[in-house]
């Protein structure tokens, strides 16, 4: 591969980059909804575990698997090879996803706790390699502010492609006479055979850049506590704690609701369910305008408030009304598409105001820290509502037969958790201080810093496509090294 000058292209992303390297959100945006909203269910349904047994085992995993992400920054952020950094991990991190998937939806009858915790530990590494490389690999192929918002958009519209593909397949299993179990092995494949081809494709079309560390190559246990007490980066964790619990509690009870408390068939509820993600598609891009017009943090509130008051309308339809659900499933799910795209589109920024005060990369640690939010998040979605349900008295296999108070129940916790936890997640970014104006002098200053020292490595894609490699902005004069403080 060759190094590149740093003025040999724009800034701005053309869309053909764009969306080559948004093809690896496809696999992992269908994986998202594979394993919160089917995976479980499948479990407790088809292969026999309790639903104390499921919720368990997800929580355990999610809590061993806390440091993965925080490690997986640091060593990624400090790896350096010929073929870039983010490309290598993810072509390590691919196979691992394979396998792990194959294991959990080829699971066969009668499978433990065990098998189901070992083996999502596996798919979650793989799932926190491809995650992190490709998202901290985006950050740092879109450098301005605004074009930020746009490669995230794409990010979450391909994503939410994945998504409805997958929500398809178990429509097309049941009017095919198949039964709902073979739907979710559909799924299964699916997400094994995308994996390879969308990480081949973005490995051999993207350009990478290795931005040089100008401070002392050392470990620096003050720099990274420094970091992680970061005030921006707490109120964004806390805030990807809140947006990812919330639509994670109703994702984990959506089945149960939508079949025993509202009265569709699983197939009708797998049809709405495709309208809500469906919507994403168009919600994304949406709230990428929204977000160069308003600013980001202004755009997560508008979306975190449109998408409560979404909710809410559920209850007001009939029950069983498949064209009467349509229009609140659709607004759910076109504000909910702005919710993680604002957040790791707005942690790129900070990561810019990070490197620019320490002189070192950290943008693969500061999203493993928003994976280790939603590792969190995600343990105690599944964790705390199916105990709670169980201990409720609703069952899993009833099959229409629980009480009228386990269906209050599951009524209840579907609405309460989510608005609770989505609203907190608006509220985090009040006040809100890196807007674009402040923003683009940090660029300036990092821009002019970076041609100082003769600007920072640029590999081609292993095709041979021209890198896009950012041209200094202004003439401000680079900034001290180490310690700086942005005003």
């Amino acid at each position: 591969m060759t190094a590149l000058s740093p003025a040999a292209a724009p800034a701005r992303l053309p869309l053909s980059q764009t969306l080559v390297f948004s093809a690896a959100s496809f696999p992992l945006g269908a994986l998202a909804v594979a394993v919160a909203v089917y995976l479980p269910p499948y479990f407790a349904s088809h292969l026999g575990l309790s639903l104390t047994a499921i919720g368990g085992a997800w929580a355990v995993v999610r809590l061993l698997d806390i440091l993965v992400d925080p490690v997986l920054g640091v060593v990624m952020d400090r790896t350096r090879t010929r073929f870039g950094r983010y490309r290598v991990w993810m072509v390590v991190g691919s196979p691992v996803l394979m396998v792990s998937l194959y294991m959990l939806f080829e699971a066969p009858h009668g499978v433990g706790s065990a098998y189901l915790i070992g083996w999502l530990l596996v798919m979650y590494l793989g799932t926190s390699i491809l995650g992190l490389g490709h998202t901290a690999w985006g950050a740092n192929l879109a450098r301005s502010y605004d074009d930020r918002s746009r490669l995230f958009g794409v990010l979450a519209a391909v994503g939410v492609g994945g998504a409805v593909v997958v929500l398809i397949i178990p429509i097309v299993a049941a009017a095919l006479g198949r039964a709902d179990a073979d739907g979710v092995r559909g799924m299964g494949w699916l997400m094994i055979w995308a994996t390879p081809v969308a990480v081949a494709l973005v490995a051999w079309r993207t350009p990478e850049t290795i931005t040089r560390d100008v401070s002392p190559e050392r470990f620096a246990p003050r720099e990274y506590w420094a970091l992680i007490a970061k005030p921006d980066l707490l109120r964004l964790f806390l805030a990807q704690i809140a947006l990812t619990m919330g639509p994670g509690w109703m994702s984990a009870l959506y089945v149960f609701f939508f079949t025993d408390a509202r009265g569709y068939s699983t197939e009708q509820a797998s049809l709405l369910l495709l309208v809500y993600v469906l919507a994403g598609v168009a919600g994304a891009p949406a709230a990428a305008r929204l977000a160069v017009r308003f600013g980001k943090h202004r755009t997560l509130m508008i979306s975190t408030t449109a998408y409560s008051l979404g909710l809410c309308a559920i209850f007001i339809i009939p029950k069983g009304n498949v064209p009467a659900a349509l229009l609140p499933m659709f607004w759910c799910g076109f504000m909910a598409a702005g919710f993680d795209l604002m957040v790791r589109a707005m942690l790129a920024d900070v990561g810019d105001e990070v490197r620019l005060e320490q002189g070192k990369e950290r943008m693969s640690l500061i999203y493993a820290l928003n994976g280790l939010a939603v590792k969190l998040a995600s343990a105690f979605a599944i964790g705390v509502t199916f105990p709670l349900l169980a201990r409720f008295g609703y069952h899993a296999a009833a099959q229409g037969a629980n009480t009228p108070e386990a269906i209050r129940s599951l009524e209840l916790a579907y609405i309460v958790g989510p608005i609770i936890f989505v609203m907190l997640g608006g509220a985090c970014v009040i006040g809100w201080r890196l807007d674009a104006t402040r923003h683009a002098d940090i660029r300036r200053r990092l821009d002019a810093r970076d041609a100082l020292f003769d600007g920072a490595p640029v590999l081609e894609g292993l095709s041979g496509e021209p890198a896009i490699a950012v041209t200094p902005q202004g003439a401000a004069p680079p900034a001290p090294l180490g310690g700086t403080q942005v005003p």
